[in-house]
């Protein structure tokens, strides 16, 4: 199984990419909040950003993650030895038990790239449900309007050891982020695809797999969602049995 373009030169320098930590802070205070049974599942659980300190909350969080050197980062850190996690795809890979908590942050539901695993992660969220669990989704909303008519591309970054540009296909809804690193003078490029879907059609996807919307906020401070927020955080849940 491939590690995917989150190899250990990505891994290394993951956490640098989402370093806000009051940001952080609100997320994991909702998270653990809508944990209800102290259970939680994360897909895509990286170095364990969010997990970790989801964990030292008294959440129990089980982990899926693709990408080995990822999870031999979460190793190295307290509490990262003993958690639970599997190698595998978050659309497909199944784990034992059920959760009150299934959640997929830092807008790597994206990284699935056709609407189809995008579905199928939806229906594996909601296999690993109990009756009145959420699925939560973190990920930005399309960039589009954000580019002028007929143009492709944009720049979301640029400091002095990152370059970064955004190339959007509005018919196929694909985009790839081209990401330029400097690091003790030596340059390295890559690029990253992705498939942007809108809440609208991620709303489908959830009921699809038998799960309706709750909430929608465009930070974890839970701010309203409006039509010129940029991200949004959404959280279907699971109809009681």
């Amino acid at each position: 199984m491939s590690d995917g373009y989150f190899d250990q030169e990505m891994a290394e320098i993951y956490d640098q990419l989402g370093s806000d930590t009051e940001a952080l802070s609100h997320a994991v205070d909702v998270l653990a909040e809508l944990a209800f049974d102290g259970t939680a599942l994360e897909f895509a659980v990286g170095t364990g950003r969010v997990a970790l300190p989801l964990q030292e909350k008294g959440i129990r969080v089980t982990g899926i993650e693709l990408s080995k050197p990822m999870v031999a980062q979460l190793r190295q850190k307290p509490g990262g030895e003993g958690m639970d996690v599997t190698i595998g795809d978050m659309a497909t890979t199944r784990v034992e038990g059920a959760f009150s908590l299934v959640f997929l942050v830092f807008n790597t539901i994206d990284n699935l790239t056709t609407q189809a695993a995008q579905v199928a992660c939806f229906e594996n969220a909601a296999a690993h449900l109990v009756p009145g669990g959420r699925f939560v989704v973190e990920t930005n909303v399309p960039p589009v309007q954000r580019i002028p008519f007929g143009e492709t591309k944009r720049a979301f970054a640029l400091t002095p050891d990152h370059w970064g540009i955004e190339e959007v296909d509005i018919a196929t809804q694909e985009h790839t982020s081209h990401h330029i690193w400097m690091k003790d003078g030596v340059q390295s490029q890559t690029s990253i695809p992705f498939r942007y879907a809108w809440p609208a059609e991620m709303d489908l996807m959830a009921r699809i797999a038998g799960l309706e919307l709750e909430s929608r906020w465009e930070d974890w401070r839970k701010t309203p969602f409006t039509r010129t927020s940029m991200r949004h955080i959404s959280v279907w849940r699971k109809p009681p049995q």
